[in-house]
């Protein structure tokens, strides 16, 4: 069955329906089989955070970011560990539930979105990390932090369209598996979540442009650091964010026929 198709494809309402069923679904399996449970889901950012926070306060003198330095990294760390987790997912969205793939008549994009929605659950999950931070550090709270759900939406969208792409390719090429997870070591020192964009040098500022990271962890940052936005920025991550999206979704409707062959 193609996702074009409608043949025995339940209504919309029931796939909605659906994809929060198997999102819960994930966070139950994470969470039951694991001692600690929630805090596994803080506990990453939070030491990610806490030693570069260290690193770059205490070891060397840091010329990049802003202070509360440990908030200017949570506002970026924890919505990276969203798309870290979710894209990585993503490469065995297909390979790890075949039977159920094969044999339940959903739309199959929701195998892929299923990911992007329980990570995201995650990671609201983990907000109050943030919250608590920003607090004890007298973090300045601003009227910008209005446009915190706007970088929430644009980065489901951006990770569900990187996930659609990615998710049927694997299928056929599994070397790619291990390159998207090399691709993500690479991007995360390549996007601006220790430093801001405006922190890169003159020949790198290019980078930002290309990354739409960019212009949405500066989102997550101006409700904190108002000078981290920058809207032309944000226009561009919002336009490749849009482009990724197209792609990935052709890529998928394109694809999903020879998937279900292979596997």
């Amino acid at each position: 069955m193609t996702p074009s198709s409608s043949e025995h494809r339940p209504p919309r309402a029931s796939a909605w329906s659906s994809l929060w069923l198997l999102s819960r679904r994930d966070l139950k399996v994470r969470y039951s089989t694991s001692l600690l449970g929630y805090v596994w889901s803080i506990l990453d950012p939070l030491l990610m955070s806490l030693i570069y926070w260290f690193i770059f306060t205490q070891v060397f003198s840091r010329t990049v970011g802003e202070e509360p330095y440990i908030v200017f990294l949570l506002t970026a760390l924890l919505p990276w560990v969203w798309v870290n987790g979710a894209v990585s997912d993503s490469t065995r969205a297909f390979l790890r539930d075949v039977r159920l793939v094969r044999s339940v008549a959903l739309p199959r994009w929701i195998w892929v979105g299923r990911i992007v929605c329980s990570k995201g659950i995650e990671f609201l999950l983990s907000l109050p990390v943030l919250i608590v931070f920003a607090i004890f550090s007298g973090a300045r709270v601003g009227w910008e932090l209005v446009l915190f759900p706007l970088g929430v939406v644009l980065l489901a969208a951006l990770t569900l369209g990187i996930g659609l792409l990615i998710a049927p390719l694997v299928v056929f090429f599994r070397d790619l598996e291990r390159a998207v997870k090399l691709v993500l070591r690479v991007a995360f020192y390549a996007s601006p979540v220790i430093y801001g964009a405006a922190d890169l040098p003159a020949f790198a500022q290019p980078l930002a442009w290309l990354n739409p990271l960019s212009g949405i962890f500066a989102l997550f940052r101006a409700g904190f650091f108002p000078d981290q936005l920058d809207w032309p920025l944000v226009a561009a991550s919002a336009a490749w964010t849009l482009g990724i999206l197209a792609v990935g979704v052709f890529v998928f409707r394109r694809s999903i026929g020879g998937v279900l062959k292979e596997l």
